[in-house]
């Protein structure tokens, strides 16, 4: 997992933790504003949560997908793997030649 994804992902930890802790110091207050804002925000919790599975599932399929599309025709993916990295190469040398003149 990339440092960015793990950071994304302990960010959105973060930010369900400190939701539910808000929940629960909120838990003893009285109004019907309150009472609607925890509704939402149980709400906004539980969609987050099924969207994360939904994220972590596509992710992994892709994953196997690739993996296996690998396995099956491992010199096309090395060839495609050369080729992305000459043509990445080529634009950062070239904007590189372009920033020192």
């Amino acid at each position: 997992m990339s440092k960015e994804t793990q950071a994304i992902r302990d960010d959105m930890g973060q930010l369900a933790e400190d939701a539910r802790a808000l929940m629960a110091a909120t838990a003893d207050v009285a109004g019907d504003k309150v009472a609607e804002a925890r509704k939402r925000l149980a709400t906004a919790l539980e969609h987050g949560r099924e969207f994360a599975g939904r994220v972590r599932d596509k992710a992994v399929a892709g994953a196997r997908a690739t993996d296996e599309a690998i396995h099956e025709h491992p010199y096309r993916a090395l060839a495609i793997g050369i080729g992305v990295g000459a043509l990445a190469g080529y634009l950062i040398g070239r904007r590189n030649g372009h920033n020192g003149n």
